[in-house]
């Protein structure tokens, strides 16, 4: 077996990856988000949160290699690296960045050739999407929320993907801003100005309250809201940067896009 033989995954999509590639053997523990694929639920133990980690528990694994994303688990790394595990922290925010993450987890594990057929995979139900989309009548303008409490306008693969599905995000400047303390809305009335047709909701695992939404002051007066066009978008499937954005994603993204534009178009 070529690479790391005792991996523990602290997010989803490593765990996703590696039993698309077929590799899930090599996996020892798993994030307690984890909800794909579902069977590694059933088979792995569940070790970490998000910003937590039973590090005991994993150090207790024995692995050789453990997988996270982003700053949020530094605290995370640190305790592992000290422990003497190596540590992969992948800091990705594009629909780019996952392809490409795709293929450097396949080559870690010496699946170079499976990783690139999925990612060429991922590639192509990308385009098709967008040759859906490109058929629309209208592009509406969305909004998406990914936390409520304060307001935090969507990461730059949510905002890609929206524009592959067919329509554009409100706050472009907004998503290229990789910490979601960046993306917090200051004004939450700039909403009411951009005037969204359509509004997304994925509030972190959190349930989405359209109607909590809709009753913000002055929110209203917006496109969306008065046309009753606030949706959910669950979580799994769209706020982790791996394989079930580029697939599962931007389909419930494209599917609501498109049922506006039928209703609107």
């Amino acid at each position: 077996m070529h690479g790391p033989r005792r991996i523990v995954c602290l997010t989803e999509e490593p765990t996703e990856v590696l039993y698309a590639l077929g590799e899930q053997d090599r996996i020892v523990g798993i994030s307690g988000f984890t909800v794909r694929p579902p069977q590694a639920r059933r088979e792995k133990p569940r070790v970490s949160a998000f910003t937590s980690a039973k590090i005991d528990a994993i150090l207790a694994l024995e692995p050789d290699l453990a997988i996270g994303f982003s700053d949020i688990q530094a605290d995370i790394a640190r305790e592992l690296i000290k422990a003497g595990v190596e540590v992969w922290i992948s800091n990705h925010r594009s629909v780019a960045g996952i392809l490409d993450y795709i293929r450097r987890l396949g080559a870690l594990v010496g699946a170079t050739e499976r990783a690139g057929l999925y990612a060429r995979e991922a590639e192509a139900h990308l385009a098709a999407v967008a040759a859906r989309a490109a058929d629309l009548p209208r592009r509406p303008r969305v909004y998406f929320e990914e936390w409520d409490d304060p307001p935090i306008s969507g990461i730059r693969w949510v905002a890609e993907l929206i524009r592959i599905a067919g329509g554009d995000d409100v706050f472009p400047e907004l998503a290229q801003q990789s910490l979601a303390r960046s993306r917090i809305l200051a004004d939450p009335g700039e909403v009411i100005r951009r005037a969204p047709d359509l509004i997304l909701g994925s509030w972190c695992g959190k349930r989405f309250r359209p109607g909590q939404m809709a009753a913000r002051p002055g929110w209203a007066a917006i496109p969306a809201v008065r046309d009753g066009e606030l949706h959910e978008i669950k979580s799994p499937i769209i706020l982790q940067p791996g394989p079930a954005a580029l697939f599962d994603g931007v389909d419930a993204i494209h599917a609501r896009i498109a049922a506006w534009a039928r209703r609107h178009g």
